[in-house]
């Protein structure tokens, strides 16, 4: 390798030395089409140290890109959060009940941004003021080929509450107004136990201050 090349591998960042031509799809099978659909891939794909991987069989869940938004009301120092039974936490020792930040999947033509207004509106009756973006990431690329694209959303945390989601959706959502503080407590006592929200709470604890000094 000359002087060069180590200076380009040297600033060139981690994951990027392959890219979608260095993977051979030798065929993909749908096992199940739903709500979702599973796929299994017959592939192979080239090797770090040089060559390809002998041919291999790897599942992966298809499922549509999703959004999440943490409602913060600055004014109060507040949150706003949902609960709602989930069927994937059903065998959870706790309870299938969970307590997460607004979300909802990406529908054909919509931007990030527009679902997460739209699902702060059905889930939670709150309309946004200013949305912040946060990340975008694969919460389990390993197996699903979903994005996540997180934002916090500022509002005006006063009157809401109740039960609200749609009928069509067999959607049953009771709302929270807490404070930071206690919200907080639910995190470090394990109960916001979802990536959605660690995400989302760890930024806001890191960012809340300069927030608030916007006021």
């Amino acid at each position: 390798m000359s002087e060069t090349d180590a200076a380009d591998s040297s600033h060139r960042p981690a994951g990027a030395d392959f890219g979608g031509g260095d993977v051979e799809l030798i065929e993909r099978r749908c096992l199940q089409e739903g709500f979702f659909r599973l796929d299994e891939l017959h592939l192979r794909h080239r090797l770090f140290e040089g060559g390809w991987s002998a041919p291999m069989t790897r599942e992966v869940h298809h499922r549509h890109d999703a959004v999440g938004v943490l409602l913060y009301d600055v004014e109060r120092d507040a949150v706003v959060l949902v609960e709602q039974f989930r069927a994937g936490a059903i065998d959870d020792p706790v309870s299938p009940w969970k307590l997460e930040i607004v979300a909802g999947l990406v529908e054909r033509g919509e931007s990030a941004a527009e679902v997460a207004r739209r699902e702060a509106m059905e889930e939670a009756g709150c309309p946004v003021g200013e949305l912040v973006e946060l990340h975008t990431y694969y919460p389990s690329p390993g197996a699903c080929d979903e994005r996540v694209s997180l934002f916090c959303g500022l509002i005006d945390s006063r009157g809401l509450g109740g039960v609200h989601g749609l009928a069509e959706e067999n959607e049953d959502i009771r709302v929270h107004v807490l404070s930071f503080a206690r919200a907080w407590e639910l995190l470090r006592d394990g109960r916001l136990d979802n990536a959605m929200c660690l995400i989302a709470f760890h930024w806001l604890a890191a960012e809340r201050a300069s927030l608030r000094a916007r006021r």
